[in-house]
């Protein structure tokens, strides 16, 4: 199950960080919140963290945020070796249900937070019936399934 929702992780990400404008990685909505970049970044940093738990290590570093490309591609990087290394024969250092409530569910949550972000930038992603999706295990990379069934 936790490698699905890594996919998951993968599906989703991509769907938010696709077609993004250009200045959509400032985007700075108000107060204290982060940019987009800024939480991509730390979406990062979680996959780092979940990856060294899963090892024994738990490591956490906060990572300064680059470019979109760079944290989009250091996202997709992170779910490669994440993914890996639950696929292999290693052996898991910390409970599934642990890695899930933490630095997973974490990081849903930030997809999420980028979605919303889309919308107030006004470079909205289209909705979708999740449900559906192509979304396979494994499937982790940069190169997702088209949708099956989006909605405005």
């Amino acid at each position: 199950m936790i490698r699905h929702t890594i996919a998951t992780l993968a599906y989703r990400g991509h769907k938010v960080i696709k077609g993004a404008p250009e200045a959509f990685a400032r985007f700075h909505a108000g107060g204290k919140t982060r940019t987009p970049v800024e939480i991509l970044a730390h979406i990062g940093d979680l996959l780092d963290w979940g990856l060294s738990i899963a090892s024994g290590r738990s490591e956490w570093h906060d990572t300064e945020p680059g470019t979109w490309e760079r944290e989009s591609g250091r996202f997709f990087g992170g779910l490669k070796a994440f993914d890996d290394y639950l696929a292999s024969d290693a052996a898991l250092e910390s409970e599934p249900e642990r890695l899930f409530q933490g630095p997973v569910a974490d990081a849903l949550t930030h997809i999420g937070q980028i979605a919303l972000l889309r919308r107030l930038a006004e470079a909205p992603i289209r909705g979708e019936n999740y449900y559906v999706a192509g979304i396979t295990t494994g499937a982790v990379g940069p190169d997702q399934a088209a949708p099956r069934k989006e909605f405005d």
